[in-house]
């Protein structure tokens, strides 16, 4: 009976030192992933020739981010500026020196499920990992 409880609680924790750091690093490359899509959409958002982050411009990153396995309907995007200002009207762009302040969100999902078999707690069901960031907005008008 000793050997079969051993051999369960040594499978368990085998299985655990395989698989825990391929979850982890899924983890780690989805938030990169999300903080380089926020760098991207800052540094075009806020770029003299724009000025603001438009409904457009999150459909596009949804597609790009969807490219790399996430579930698009679950991406939640944060965007405001530093004036309060509207940062995603076309027809109003933010002036030069107005912050654009954007927040691309996204649930774990099962990734961190295999830690229980250590007896580690799962994030909970609204925990998100993001990726967020500020641009000043570099728009002067003509």
């Amino acid at each position: 009976m000793k050997q079969l409880l051993v051999f369960v609680l040594f499978s368990a924790l085998f299985c655990w030192l395989m698989f825990s750091p391929i979850y982890k690093h899924v983890l780690v490359i989805r938030q990169a992933l999300l903080q380089q899509e926020v760098d991207y959409m800052l540094e075009i958002g806020a770029s003299g020739r724009y000025g603001y982050i438009d409904r457009e411009m999150v459909d596009d990153s949804r597609g790009r981010l969807a490219e790399y396995g996430f579930t698009s309907a679950l991406l939640e995007y944060e965007i405001e500026s530093t004036s309060g200002a509207d940062s995603g009207n076309s027809m109003l762009p933010l002036p030069r020196g107005t912050g654009i302040r954007l927040r691309i969100s996204y649930p774990y999902e099962n990734l961190l499920d295999i830690d229980r078999l250590i007896g580690l707690a799962r994030p909970s069901e609204d925990a998100r990992i993001s990726g967020r960031g500020m641009k000043m907005s570099e728009y002067v008008p003509d």
